[in-house]
């Protein structure tokens, strides 16, 4: 069995590294990878607020050039479960974490300057 490493890409600000802002926002804000797997965490703003949205693929290669597929084998599906489990946790924490700033944010609105 592939052991699983977990990488956390933070999105870099737009316009660092002497990339577009389109570039440094196309890009997944974490990743999670078992072996060859990889599920991709994207996070897009709308006008409800943020949403994760998550990719999946496989990695091979094909002659000397690195290809992505979207096709699993049967060895490939409990790896790829983990993966997702994994970003899903990853996910919920982000929220937490954006639910508790909104919290910290609107309590220190309702405190009355003396």
């Amino acid at each position: 069995m592939q052991q699983g490493r977990q990488n956390g890409n933070t999105a870099k600000p737009s316009g660092t590294n002497g990339q577009t802002p389109r570039q440094a926002s196309n890009r997944p804000v974490h990743t999670v990878r078992f072996g060859a797997l990889k599920a991709a965490v994207w996070l897009n703003e709308t006008s409800v607020g943020p949403i994760h949205n998550v990719t999946v693929s496989r990695s091979y290669k094909d002659g000397d050039t690195w290809k992505d597929s979207g096709s699993f084998g049967y060895d490939d599906l409990l790896p790829m479960a983990k993966a997702l489990n994994a970003a899903h946790s990853w996910i919920n924490e982000q929220k937490q974490k954006m639910a508790e700033s909104r919290m910290e944010m609107e309590a220190s609105d309702d405190q009355i300057p003396v």
